[in-house]
């Protein structure tokens, strides 16, 4: 029900790593960001890493069933007067897309954002829930199964 749409990413996301690349993203090449999921009853809900980004700059759009998650982190500090003795933690773009498929309702999707971490909670579509259909016996006798 929820997949990746960019196997790359995950690639360009280790690469990254090996290397160290301290700007990771730009707006036309975003970088990936660190995401958990997990179904939990009538819902799917799903965790996105953004530590150091301002809500402001946190964009999320859903287009048929693909969900687009993308933000911008900046330097904490202005350019002037500043000489970096270390710079490890990534700066730019980030960008991960989700399809979510039919058996999601993306029309309910909610967002909070609380301690660096973007929290989506994903309903599960009333068609796609189970449901019991009655059976009509020849016999005059009605039973119930599962679908």
């Amino acid at each position: 029900m929820l997949m990746r749409t960019d196997p790359f990413r995950e690639f360009d996301r280790l690469a990254q790593q090996v290397f160290g690349a301290a700007n990771p993203g730009t707006w036309s090449r975003p970088a990936a960001m660190p995401m958990d999921a997990y179904r939990t009853g009538e819902e799917f809900v799903v965790h996105f890493d953004l530590p150091g980004v301002h809500p402001e700059a946190i964009e999320l759009d859903v287009e048929r069933d693909v969900l687009t998650v993308k933000a911008e982190r900046r330097p904490l500090h202005g350019a002037e007067n500043v000489q970096t003795q270390v710079a490890e933690r990534p700066l730019g773009v980030f960008s991960r897309q989700l399809f979510l498929g039919e058996a999601l309702d993306t029309e309910h999707i909610t967002a909070q954002y609380e301690l660096g971490v973007l929290t989506l909670r994903i309903p599960v579509a009333e068609k796609a829930k189970p449901r019991r259909i009655a059976i009509d016996n020849a016999n005059a006798e009605t039973r119930q199964i599962n679908a």
